[in-house]
């Protein structure tokens, strides 16, 4: 009966003041709505970078040049030239590895790209035929190049949707040619919309055949990535001790620790990408959250200055029987209320604007963004909040319940 009064009373005192009971719980709603929010958008881009590696399938085992890279300092030895036409042979001859069904050396780099007096800057890729097979991608005009064309050092490009804009607009391009480090490159492909996927943005893209681009435009006779497809999924692990075996023969290596290329599978990838985005996220919940504790201090100051204003009426409560612990529990059940109150208003603002950013992101910027409600972080906002106007509540609390009654009833 007690605590059901005493929290009766407490949420008259609030409703009596309604608006400064809502400037004072601003504070822990920006907190976990933006906790809310970063949760959010931090899950769905997890779900689309993830989403966008799977799509390339689980038999896919990439190769890169240099050593694994074990942290932000060691990207420089991510970019190498250890990977040859010596090493792409080897690694085609099916006695080296039995279970590879397709094999793609690729290079790529940006160069500027003209026609008539447009410039465009996008990235060029230089591979084989089986890379639209790999990607998923494919003409929505014209056609890919073909092995001949490989083998001829044939100038000729695919080029991704934007850079169709970007340099035609609503002309044809089919046939039309592009120039690329001084040289004449005939398109006789674009390639249906398709945006990020796994390293690649589709879109912004000029394909030509590898030994095209190794030749003429980039002038290099090694390869950024040899890509392996094992025949399946089963045979992957087989496949990369494989390649690793035929490489180190190769490279002269004895020391694994001395490897200077790594492999990647597309569950590897999946779950390092994972784990960035995951870390990434909590950091900026993390700093979002410091706002929680701003919200309490505030509490406690309104808090304070409310028993103040009300010394008259703590007086009046203890004259007609109110304990210590009546006037303590009032106080701190009405932090809790605002705090908790708060938490809830955040995760339904924060909700909103997360599926509001998620609508743009798929209307506008044109990537598959799915909404994504983090319950985690919605119970753990509510139940923070709660927690901050408990604990920032007891001093303000305390400080009601040990006011004098005699001298309360006297305060102006």
């Amino acid at each position: 009966m007690v605590i059901k009064y005493t929290l009766k009373t407490s949420i008259s005192a609030l409703q009596t003041h309604k608006s400064r009971s809502l400037l004072t719980i601003l504070g822990i709603v920006i907190g976990v709505a933006a906790i809310m929010i970063i949760m959010s958008l931090g899950e769905g881009a997890q779900n689309l970078i993830l989403g966008e590696i799977q799509s390339i399938g689980s038999r896919v085992v990439a190769i890169h040049p240099g050593r694994q890279p074990q942290g932000i300092t060691d990207i420089i030895s991510t970019f190498g030239d250890s990977l040859k036409e010596h090493d792409l042979n080897l690694l085609s001859r099916k006695e080296n590895v039995p279970h590879s069904a397709e094999i793609i050396p690729i290079v790529f780099g940006t160069q500027a790209a003209t026609y008539g007096n447009e410039i465009y800057r996008p990235i060029i890729f230089g591979g084989t035929p089986l890379m639209a097979t790999i990607y998923n991608v494919y003409p929505s005009e014209g056609n890919l190049f073909t092995d001949d064309d490989v083998k001829s050092y044939a100038n000729v490009v695919v080029i991704g949707a934007k850079v169709k804009t970007e340099l035609f607009g609503n002309t044809d391009p089919i046939n039309e040619k592009i120039k690329i480090n001084g040289r004449n490159m005939r398109v006789i492909g674009v390639f249906a919309k398709k945006g990020q996927s796994s390293f690649i943005n589709f879109d912004e893209a000029v394909f030509t055949p590898y030994t095209t681009a190794q030749s003429y435009i980039f002038g290099r006779k090694y390869f950024d990535r040899i890509v392996v497809q094992a025949d399946t999924e089963a045979n992957v692990s087989q496949t990369v001790a494989d390649v690793q075996s035929t490489l180190r023969n190769s490279h002269n290596i004895t020391d694994p620790t001395k490897d200077d290329f790594y492999v990647e599978t597309q569950a590897q990838a999946m779950q390092m990408v994972g784990n960035i985005t995951s870390v990434i996220t909590l950091f900026l919940a993390a700093v979002a959250a410091v706002s929680l504790v701003v919200g309490g201090i505030g509490i406690m100051n309104i808090m304070l200055v409310s028993v103040t204003e009300r010394t008259r009426e703590i007086g009046l409560r203890k004259a007609l029987g109110a304990t210590n612990k009546n006037i303590l529990s009032q106080f701190l059940i009405e932090a809790v209320i605002l705090t908790a109150l708060g938490g809830l208003i955040g995760v339904a603002l924060g909700t909103g604007a997360s599926f509001g950013a998620s609508y743009l992101l798929t209307k506008f910027a044109g990537l598959a963004w799915l909404f994504s409600f983090p319950l985690n972080a919605a119970l753990l906002g509510v139940g923070v909040s709660a927690a901050v106007g408990l604990i920032f509540g007891i001093y303000p609390a305390y400080q009601a319940s040990r006011l004098n009654p005699t001298e309360a009833l006297r305060y102006e």
